[in-house]
């Protein structure tokens, strides 16, 4: 009986140093990121068909619902959903080389008469316990122009 006490307390002490040693993330005592940051905000991206720039609320933030039936499949361009969507949420300053960089990414002078919005999505949980997630509309792409949203960049001139 000895023994086994020794090699339990053996296996204790190494799974106690494992767990110290890596902030609780060893197997199998993980901590899950879709449970552990539950009720964070959160950022993704989408694209929307825009198919009259001219609109009144063309730069508001609108309800995700509104600017679900414009998304693009983005695949069917080869377009990958996540890079995209990692792309657009986490970048902080929009210089002109990472906005040249999402241009190309959609490819959109191969597409003569289109004009797509590169939308940031972000959702929060409220108060209340309700989720919200609003569509923030950042640049607009058509084949020859790209015009950043002038509510999210006033100071700065469209190229």
């Amino acid at each position: 009986m000895k023994k086994e006490k020794k090699l339990m307390l053996i296996i204790f002490l190494i799974s106690s140093i494992l767990l110290a040693t890596h902030e609780g993330e060893f197997w199998p005592f993980s901590i899950y990121p879709m449970f552990s940051q539950a009720g964070n905000p959160w950022s993704r991206g989408l694209v929307e068909d825009v198919q009259d720039s001219s609109r009144a609320d063309l730069w508001d933030t609108k309800p995700l619902h509104v600017v679900e039936p414009r998304t693009l499949a983005l695949k069917e361009y080869g377009i990958h959903e996540i890079d995209f969507a990692n792309y657009i949420s986490k970048t902080k300053v929009w210089d002109n080389t990472k906005l040249n960089g999402l241009r190309s990414t959609f490819q959109i002078d191969n597409y003569p008469g289109k004009m797509w919005m590169a939308t940031r999505v972000v959702g929060h949980l409220t108060e209340q316990d309700s989720v919200v997630i609003e569509a923030i509309p950042m640049f607009l792409f058509t084949s020859d122009t790209t015009i950043k949203n002038p509510r999210l960049f006033p100071e700065e001139l469209n190229d």
